[in-house]
């Protein structure tokens, strides 16, 4: 029997960000397995912002660009290449410190797919890393909110972040504790 933890992520987990997760589970006696949960980027949101910057350069005075059915369905296809890519950075991120880990990339909204697979692997615990989002933070719209009210597991909310620079902060701080 292993400690089943499901991990819905934004972006690719780095080594940093896998490092602190693992750590939180560092005293558990039993293994633990990691479910990573990448959803894949919403492609009609992309092309939506594409060609809204493409209409702003329109009135600019730049050629306009058109998209056929064959352009969509490429921009469709590196999305998903993309996700697959972000997947398998996430999983090596967390093999790295030698856990169990498997993933999968959702086309489905990422919530819905999170409560089923916290049900389908017994999940005990949800961890939901992201990149601050203050604004849904406050109107209690953001993926962890959410899940917290439908979860009977606990979710924990995690803030993405790249490995810190150690060496440049200890240049910005004299030995005394004062900074430079």
């Amino acid at each position: 029997m292993s400690y089943k933890v499901v991990v819905l992520v934004e972006e690719p987990v780095t080594s940093w960000d896998a490092r602190q997760i693992v750590a939180l589970h560092s005293d558990f006696s039993e293994p633990i397995h990691y479910y990573v949960l990448i959803p894949v980027e919403d492609a009609a949101s992309r092309v939506e912002a594409t060609i809204g910057s493409l209409a702003a350069s329109e009135v600019m005075g730049t050629a306009a660009l058109y998209l056929d059915e064959s352009d969509l369905e490429r921009v469709h296809e590196e999305i998903r290449a993309a996700s697959r890519q972000a997947l398998e950075d996430s999983v090596q991120a967390f093999k790295a410190f030698n856990v169990r880990v498997t993933g999968e990339v959702t086309a489905t909204d990422p919530l819905e797919r999170l409560y089923a697979l916290v049900q389908e692997c017994g999940a005990a615990e949800v961890i939901i890393l992201t990149r601050p989002h203050l604004v849904a933070e406050f109107f209690h719209v953001d993926w962890t909110t959410r899940a917290r009210r439908k979860l009977k597991v606990p979710v924990l909310h995690l803030l993405a972040q790249s490995e810190p620079d150690w060496e440049s902060e200890a240049r910005h701080h004299n030995g005394d504790g004062t900074d430079t």
